[in-house]
């Protein structure tokens, strides 16, 4: 039935006449990131207490215990020796992101998940965790109650769990201890890198910027980077530049993509997808093989035994065919589907026909398949 639903479609669209979207202007500060404004990832090992006896089997996670004794050492509490296997503690990993410009005495939130063989963290308290950067040196620390995301219960005979109880966050849970070092007053210059890089897309932002200020401040390096020199902005600094140029609008240009996933049969498509001339025609085979044995007992008295026959069912099952349907050449993507799926064609049966028709070049468009 796909084919004579692609056929009704096509003669459907065939009275459409193209339509030419709008563009839609975009703020550059929603285009690029701007040199030196960025975040820094921090991570750091500790432990969570008071947990309802979910925490971490000490003999499963020895990790466990060795933090717990320093932490109590440090306290000025002689563990040494000792033997003491808490269910209310667990080990964690705690996990940041340092925004650009953090002072210190700000706070950030911290993302709790737990290494061990802890059940849930629901309840706990996270101590004194120290966030360290990828050099080694401590940004912040973290401190606090855990929000777990999940919960868990269970009997003898069943367990019931919902959600993520192992991984948690803590609001506000850290507070930025040191500060990066980066001027950023005695930049000279500051690039914008383009999130998709593109060369029209560049050359757009180049000539806006330059219409900002009436005269050429900035200059396209490649599809990825723009340069906006600031002593020729005459700005006061670096900062007063950004501001004046962060919320110019730009009509972004964008790449014919198609996405699909077939775990879900999610098609996702972009306006500029079109389809060269191509004939298209699918079909539906079923195939059947059914088993139904058949169990032959002896006769009454006698020596024998009980077998079983098998016996197997085979058959084959095509739709009749409807010929091939031609699409003609520049077609729109998405009028195509919009039509297949009024007509009640499943997403899945899309997905075959789209990565039909790539493999046949008549798809002009990038097809990214997840």
């Amino acid at each position: 039935m796909i084919g004579k639903y692609l056929t009704l479609a096509l003669i459907l669209l065939a009275g459409l006449a193209p339509v030419t979207a709008v563009g839609e202007t975009i703020r550059l500060k929603d285009l690029v990131e701007f040199d030196g404004v960025r975040g820094n990832d921090l991570v750091g090992y500790g432990l969570v207490v008071g947990l309802n006896g979910t925490g971490d089997g000490l003999r499963n996670s020895p990790f466990t215990e060795e933090i717990m004794t320093n932490i109590l050492e440090r306290l000025g509490v002689n563990v040494t020796g000792e033997k003491f296997r808490p269910k209310n503690v667990a080990a964690v990993l705690a996990t940041a992101t340092l925004p650009p410009f953090s002072r210190a005495g700000a706070t950030i939130d911290v993302t709790v998940s737990a290494i061990g063989d802890a059940k849930s963290l629901l309840g706990g308290t996270l101590i004194m965790t120290p966030l360290k950067a990828a050099d080694g040196q401590i940004y912040a620390v973290a401190q606090g109650t855990v929000i777990a995301g999940g919960a868990s219960a269970s009997g003898q005979g069943d367990t019931v769990v919902s959600g993520v109880p192992t991984s948690g966050v803590i609001p506000s849970g850290a507070r930025v201890e040191r500060e990066v070092e980066f001027d950023f007053a005695t930049l000279k210059t500051v690039r914008l890198a383009l999130r998709e890089p593109d060369f029209t897309t560049a050359e757009k932002i180049e000539t806006a910027i330059n219409a900002r200020f009436g005269k050429v401040v900035s200059r396209m390096l490649d599809a990825g980077t723009v340069v906006l020199d600031i002593a020729a902005t005459q700005a006061i600094s670096p900062a007063h530049a950004i501001g004046e140029v962060e919320n110019i609008r730009i009509e972004p240009e964008r790449k014919a993509r198609v996405v699909v996933d077939q775990r879900s049969g999610t098609i996702v498509m972009g306006e500029n997808v079109r389809i060269g001339h191509v004939a298209v025609s699918q079909g539906n085979l079923t195939l059947r093989v059914s088993e139904q044995p058949l169990v032959v007992q002896p006769n009454p008295f006698s020596s024998g035994d009980t077998i079983v026959v098998p016996r197997t069912t085979a058959s084959i099952q095509q739709e009749p065919s409807t010929g091939l349907a031609e699409i003609p050449d520049g077609a729109s993507l998405s009028d195509v589907v919009a039509g297949l799926n009024a007509l009640g064609v499943s997403p899945r049966d899309m997905i075959d026909i789209l990565k039909s028709i790539k493999a046949a070049g008549a798809l002009h468009a990038e097809f990214v398949v997840r």
